[in-house]
């Protein structure tokens, strides 16, 4: 079924919309962000943005599954660019992972929040980290699946599950620089998945 003018515009709008509150959302924490100031960021009314998301709420869960979405993609392709090698693609997956907690407050709040964050910016997000964590090792689990199609799913699952929850440990209390837990994580998760 063809999309329609009015659907496109509506999905414009809500791009805007929930680019407006992430901007505000880094510049200013959750907290701060106001209906009527995500509005004024994308050139619409506050009610326009009560109509598109209900309340605040509503807002932050599509901001956060946006969120959510472009790092999961991002992972995804990390890994399949480098095909079968475990190292080379695990190195990728992890480094930009770690990188994008490091850079992205929003990933790293929706990442921590269940863990008691200090700097929790979407405190009532908490859910969310589980979801980012099925996803991420989902997606290692279709890469492996894909490229490496010999190796025990079972083993894979386990070695996927492992591997983003030691990096989500990192994250909350990192103990050396990003690029070195990279190489060091690298290291476990090619001995998990290496026969």
């Amino acid at each position: 079924m063809p999309v329609t003018y009015r659907e496109t515009n509506r999905e414009r709008l809500r791009d805007a919309l929930v680019a407006a509150a992430r901007d505000l959302t880094i510049g200013n924490g959750w907290d701060g962000v106001r209906m009527a100031d995500v509005a004024r960021a994308a050139g619409v009314s506050r009610q326009t943005v009560y109509n598109e998301f209900g309340d605040k709420s509503g807002l932050a869960e599509a901001l956060a599954a946006r969120e959510i979405d472009a790092f999961v993609a991002d992972v995804r392709g990390a890994l399949h660019r480098h095909g079968p090698d475990i190292r080379a693609a695990g190195r990728a997956a992890i480094g930009h992972t770690l990188l994008e907690a490091a850079g992205n407050p929003l990933i790293k709040a929706i990442l921590t929040s269940a863990r008691g964050s200090a700097d929790e910016l979407l405190p009532f997000l908490t859910t969310r980290s589980e979801l980012l964590l099925a996803a991420a090792t989902a997606v290692i689990g279709d890469w492996a699946g894909t490229h490496l199609p010999d190796h025990d799913p079972r083993v894979v699952a386990v070695a996927a599950e492992s591997i983003v929850r030691l990096v989500v440990s990192h994250i909350v209390q990192p103990s050396q620089a990003p690029d070195r837990t990279a190489d060091d994580l690298t290291d476990v998760l090619v001995r998990l998945l290496t026969p």
